[in-house]
């Protein structure tokens, strides 16, 4: 199919490009949304469903990709914000409607390249907006096990760089410019210690794509600076603001090639306009895309997944990594699903008492020693 890929700068947007091309479809245009100019916002924006630090650069995507770059303002905000969209010429995702409008007219495109991971927000609108334009969404990182994405798209030849930090235990001293590979131990380990999304899907950070097998051509950054958004003690952030950056040819790389997971395409098709995969969660490891089409609720394999679990330092104790699968198409309702959500939970709960009970034991056994 002739697609257009969504583009915010990011990781997963470029990965979710090269998954597109190693499925045979053919990208032909890029497509962006960034501040409205009368905004006064030069950089980051308060917005449910666009990445916007880092849009300056945007431009160069056209150039590197040797693609048509389409971009629109983001002149909407915020208003539907509801399980189920329903159009509002206010809100901002008609602005992405208008965006895809116009670029289907002048490219005659088929599908839309969305990296989406994990939101279902930005899902739901996606699909709105598809489904109005007859386009097909292709969200080929959807729902993938994030540990393991993040590691393959660095195995990819993926060169990003941390643009933006949000979050407890990311320093913008430290962190900003790291490239992805040289952050993943310290990904891993506060995903481990405070339930951190190793993606970025929590919005505790974001990246900016220099590099990838795609390009043409790299970009290279000259000279950025440190913008401090909300000096929070415990989370503070900030983001890059870059001055100035240029291109470079690729030197020794006249071709493009690059590897992918190898993928089971198989799926089960529940009616003219439902596509989902065939197999479920439990098996992460597997690149499965998910190809999404209208969805109608009643036929929706839903899932919805925590991160992990933790203690804070006031004291107060969490438990996640908690799944309830919701498959009506299986014969398992909502009820069944609560339920086996709320089993695990009571386990977790019971596992950490006995951990509290050991442990106290152990320290009072200490003491009469």
């Amino acid at each position: 199919m002739r697609v257009v890929a969504l583009i915010s700068g990011g990781k997963d947007s470029c990965y979710n490009m090269m998954q597109c091309a190693a499925a045979g479809h053919q990208i032909v245009a890029l497509a962006n949304l960034r501040p409205a100019e009368n905004t006064g916002q030069t950089d980051e924006l308060d917005s449910y469903m666009y990445q916007t630090v880092g849009h300056h650069a945007i431009d160069l995507y056209a150039d590197a990709l040797d693609l048509p770059l389409y971009r629109g303002f983001i002149k909407g905000t915020s208003i539907n914000t509801g399980r189920v969209y329903t159009a509002c010429q206010e809100d901002e995702v008609e602005d992405l409607y208008h965006l895809m409008k116009l670029v289907k007219d002048k490219e005659g495109v088929e599908a839309v390249s969305v990296g989406a991971i994990l939101s279902d927000y930005q899902r739901v609108r996606v699909e709105d907006v598809c489904r109005r334009l007859n386009l097909q969404p292709l969200a080929y990182l959807w729902r993938r096990n994030q540990e393991i994405l993040l590691k393959e798209m660095i195995s990819s030849n993926i060169q990003a760089i941390i643009i933006k930090v949000a979050a407890f235990g990311l320093d913008p001293d430290k962190h900003l410019g790291k490239t992805l590979d040289q952050m993943v131990p310290h990904l891993l380990e506060l995903s481990e210690k405070y339930g951190v999304h190793v993606c970025g899907e929590g919005g505790e950070y974001e990246t900016f794509t220099l590099d990838c097998p795609l390009f043409k051509k790299k970009i290279v950054v000259d000279s950025a600076e440190v913008v401090v958004h909300s000096a929070d003690a415990f989370a503070p952030v900030a983001y890059l603001h870059f001055l100035k950056l240029h291109l470079e040819n690729k030197q020794g790389e006249s071709s493009v090639t690059f590897m992918v997971n190898s993928c089971s395409c198989e799926v089960t098709c529940n009616g003219d306009d439902e596509i989902f995969p065939s197999s479920e969660e439990d098996e992460p490891q597997k690149n499965i895309p998910v190809i999404w089409k209208s969805l109608n609720h009643n036929s929706l394999d839903f899932t919805k997944t925590f991160g992990s679990s933790g203690k804070s330092l006031s004291g107060y104790q969490w438990f996640s990594g908690i799944t309830a699968h919701f498959l009506p198409s299986k014969g398992r309702n909502a009820q069944e699903a609560a339920r086996e959500a709320f089993s695990s939970l009571r386990v977790s709960i019971a596992r950490q008492l006995q951990k509290i009970r050991t442990a106290d034991l152990i320290t009072y056994l200490a003491t009469l020693i």
